[in-house]
């Protein structure tokens, strides 16, 4: 046994070699120039903070997409490949319902207030909705199939939606902003945010008062707070109430659930309802925070949020939010300090590193509450 054991160090510790010698090797290529990174970080010392804030708020985003993914798994052991494209569909619903509510174009902040409101409402019912459907449709006939089946049927309701989203976007009758160039090319999600605070006579930069070369504007922290208030209620939910404690039965043994009168539809429903509503949440803030909208933009999403769900420790709330944060720094400083078109194979090149040493992420199943 310990032979075995001895075997399986030598040959982790064999793999992070390799790993740590092809980082090196292409790492010039890939922007890792230390003296270059040091002497960028010693001429402007505020840029290293200012990274630090890009991160912070992109990973806030990434954490809240990121529950939804730990929350279906968590319960299911499903890997929901269409939830990133959920979250685009949250996106476009905003947008939409800011187009016909007149809120687009308006620079009265009581407007802007109330149509903001009734976008994130609508936008988390619509996500809510599509994601128990998408549920119901294609995942619960294969409940009881081999794992691949129902991984095949959500890469096929992945793909139906960006195709929603890629029609959706071309309708320029429902959305002027849309444009005229089709579906295909991005659209512009206008800054209501920074309308708001002009129209009040406010900086949107919070930081604007400090003299500080820095900029650490309103989205960020709402972002911020919104990531946070939903890791904290999702946490307390889960542990308090009859449904979370439903929840967290289906999970550990679901046969056992079900014995002990436990609806197990219901509950899982009811969790893919929860993960479509923060999907919502999150294309509403990801629209107002990046100014865009795109009918592909749920797949890198979904690629990052899952990444921060496996690294966090998937089933795991307060480990899908910790991943989110990372990926958003890692992002955040590849983007600064190395080479943005490498980024992803940073992100990649780390999470591979640390799963190597922690291969149920870095909370892991067993220290913190599954889901």
């Amino acid at each position: 046994m310990e032979t075995t054991k001895k075997k399986f160090s030598l040959k982790r510790i064999g793999t992070v070699g390799l790993v740590i010698y092809i980082v090196f090797l292409i790492g010039p290529i890939a922007g890792l120039d230390f003296p270059a990174i040091f002497a960028a970080i010693k001429a402007n010392p505020l840029q290293l903070v200012q990274f630090l804030i890009i991160g912070i708020s992109n990973g806030a985003i990434i954490a809240i997409i990121a529950l939804g993914y730990t929350m279906v798994y968590g319960i299911v052991e499903l890997i929901n490949f269409a939830h990133g494209d959920v979250y685009m569909i949250g996106v476009f619903t905003s947008l939409t319902v800011l187009s016909l509510t007149g809120t687009l174009d308006s620079k009265d902040p009581g407007t802007i207030i109330l149509g903001l409101i009734l976008a994130l409402i609508i936008a988390v019912a619509v996500c809510a909705a599509l994601n128990a459907t998408i549920e119901r449709l294609a995942y619960k006939p294969l409940r009881n199939a081999p794992r691949l089946a129902p991984l095949i049927s959500a890469i096929g309701m992945s793909f139906i939606i960006e195709n929603i989203g890629l029609m959706w976007a071309a309708q320029a009758w429902l959305v002027p902003s849309f444009g005229t160039t089709g579906g295909a090319s991005q659209k512009v999600f206008p800054d209501l945010l920074g309308t708001l605070f002009a129209s009040l006579g406010l900086d949107v930069n919070l930081l604007a008062s400090s003299g500080l070369a820095l900029r650490f504007t309103i989205k960020d922290l709402l972002v911020i707070i919104l990531a946070s208030s939903l890791m904290i209620g999702l946490r307390l939910f889960v542990q308090h109430t009859r449904l979370g404690k439903a929840m967290r039965a289906t999970a550990q043994n679901r046969d056992a659930a079900k014995m002990l009168g436990i609806d197990i539809d219901w509950v899982i429903t009811a969790t893919f309802l929860i993960g479509g509503g923060l999907a919502g949440a999150a294309g509403l803030m990801a629209g107002l925070y990046n100014n865009t909208a795109w009918w592909f933009m749920g797949f890198r999403a979904g690629l990052q949020s899952f990444t921060a769900a496996v690294l966090g420790g998937i089933g795991n709330i307060t480990g899908a939010m910790l991943g989110g944060f990372l990926i958003g720094l890692l992002a955040s400083f590849s983007d600064g300090y190395l080479n943005a078109r490498w980024t992803n194979a940073w992100v990649f090149a780390i999470l591979v590193l640390i799963l190597l040493f922690r291969p149920t992420g870095l909370l892991g199943e067993q220290t913190g509450q599954k889901v």
